[in-house]
């Protein structure tokens, strides 16, 4: 995959992201050979906590004295005991004192320091991958699994048609929903309240007249979203 996007655009730049299932010397060792980013999950052992315990003492103070969770963060370069990995890495530590209970996290990486200081790799970089498997559980949503076709064209045209619907939905979400109860709601809520309507359809020479419930519960958010559209 990484040898078609660069022979598409030789000079982009690609970064890895995954969770601690990944974080693997062979995957490693080839994104360094290749220069490839990554910014893996690393989980986590008695060891890792040692080495951010006076982060984790201060990240309990400022709990204790804010009454709320409090993080703080730093990093280290890492080699495994074990000498699974084939050099030391640079790992980004979150320690973080929630309410009642420690939770600190790690992740490794070899984007640099001076692009990445440690909050940032974590919570912009890394976290975002959270949001990106939203946007596939969306899909999902949007029947995305139904590939129990015969050939891998027909299963690859029913994942087309559940992107093209996801992007639909992704604009009325944007454009027509902006200001709105659902202004953040998943595609599966805004398919279910808005568009999947009961109506009476009738169809007459110059016109085509669309009749829906008067009691419909969303009719306030159906005419706003229907405004916003036109403008």
């Amino acid at each position: 995959m990484i040898g078609k996007i660069r022979q598409a655009w030789p000079e982009v730049e690609i970064t890895i992201r995954g969770d601690s299932g990944f974080c693997r010397e062979e995957l490693m060792q080839w994104c360094e050979d290749h220069g490839v980013g990554y910014v893996l999950g690393f989980a986590r052992n008695d060891r890792l906590r040692r080495l951010i315990d006076p982060q984790m003492q201060e990240a309990a103070r400022l709990q204790k004295e804010l009454g709320k969770p409090a993080r703080v963060f730093t990093e280290f370069l890492c080699q495994t005991t074990t000498g699974s990995w084939s050099r030391a890495r640079r790992v980004a530590a979150k320690a973080e004192q929630i309410e009642g209970k420690e939770n600190p996290r790690y992740v490794v990486t070899n984007l640099p320091a001076q692009r990445w200081a440690a909050r940032a790799l974590y919570e912009q970089l890394y976290c975002a991958r959270g949001e990106m498997e939203n946007r596939i559980k969306e899909q999902l949503s949007l029947f995305a699994t139904r590939v129990s076709a015969e050939t891998m064209r027909a299963n690859q045209l029913r994942l087309s048609l559940a992107g093209f619907a996801y992007i639909l939905m992704h604009g009325l979400r944007r454009l027509a929903l902006q200001g709105t109860e659902l202004e953040r709601a998943q595609a599966t809520t805004i398919r279910l309240r808005l568009p999947k309507i009961g109506a009476h359809i009738r169809i007459t020479a110059r016109k085509i007249w669309l009749s829906m419930a008067s009691g419909f519960p969303q009719q306030g958010l159906y005419r706003q979203a229907w405004m916003q559209l036109r403008c």
